[in-house]
């Protein structure tokens, strides 16, 4: 008698237990070690996330006033651009696929591939995910090059980031940010660090976690619509990225001292 059966294959899924207070986290991370296996993502992309969520914890892992607000006006500025374009790195791409392509169609701009280690088949990679979570195209060849930029990132598209009035990026290296600001493009900065060049010379940046901003960028922009170009530019003029910045760096310090407090 055989008494072998079939094994069966356990994912990191099946054993993080429902009501485990990481559980999220850890469901995050376990995406991010698949897109790793499937060309999407570089270890690199690992550490940069490990060093966005250090910041998210000290947010709460949550969605704070100050990013609502810098979310609000992000969502004005993409209705309002002539030529917005989303740029997608790996780490995009394995979070929250599904949500770019809702802000492409909601804010009718486009998508493009960017990407510091770049690799034809990992960008073929991230292009495929973009297209079955909906995406009707997506830019990927490199056909003009960003001035004083000489990383990868500098090869950009003609019709996407290369001609973009408005660049919307998140978990960004500050060269291409600074590079894009010289172009006197706007640049839409997700980035939890307050104080990365990103963060500091982007026209918008937005201290929350991809997960939590895109998706409140869609809802905003789906209210938005419905006004008039005065009044997305009236919103867009009363932001003060600086006082955001700030905003986010002091409520980081009042909650380390209070928890400090709370010990």
């Amino acid at each position: 008698m055989d008494r072998t059966q079939p094994s069966k294959t356990w994912s990191l899924r099946d054993m993080i237990p429902k009501n485990h207070p990481r559980r999220e986290s850890l469901l995050l991370r376990e995406k991010l070690v698949e897109a790793l296996e499937n060309n999407i993502l570089v270890p690199q992309g690992l550490i940069a996330h490990g060093r966005g969520e250090c910041f998210d914890y000290l947010l709460g892992e949550k969605t704070q006033y100050f990013a609502d607000d810098a979310e609000k006006v992000a969502a004005a500025m993409l209705l309002i651009a002539k030529n917005p374009v989303i740029s997608v790195n790996g780490n995009m791409a394995a979070l929250v696929p599904e949500s770019i392509v809702k802000l492409s169609e909601v804010t009718n701009s486009k998508i493009e591939v960017n990407l510091f280690y770049r690799d034809e088949k990992r960008i073929d990679a991230i292009s495929d995910v973009l297209i079955k979570n909906g995406a009707k195209n997506v830019l990927t060849e490199g056909n003009a090059v960003i001035p004083e930029l000489f990383s990868e990132r500098r090869r950009v598209n003609k019709e996407g980031i290369f001609s973009a009035d408005v660049v919307l990026l998140a978990m960004e290296d500050g060269d291409r940010t600074e590079a894009l600001i010289k172009m006197n493009k706007k640049v839409i900065a997700i980035d939890l660090n307050p104080l990365s060049r990103t963060s500091l010379t982007a026209t918008i940046t937005i201290i929350d976690n991809v997960i939590r901003a895109i998706p409140n960028i869609i809802n905003y922009a789906m209210v938005l619509k419905k006004e008039n170009p005065d009044e997305l530019n009236y919103i867009i003029s009363q932001y003060n990225n600086k006082k955001i910045i700030s905003e986010s760096m002091k409520f980081l310090s009042d909650r380390l001292a209070q928890l400090s407090k709370d010990l």
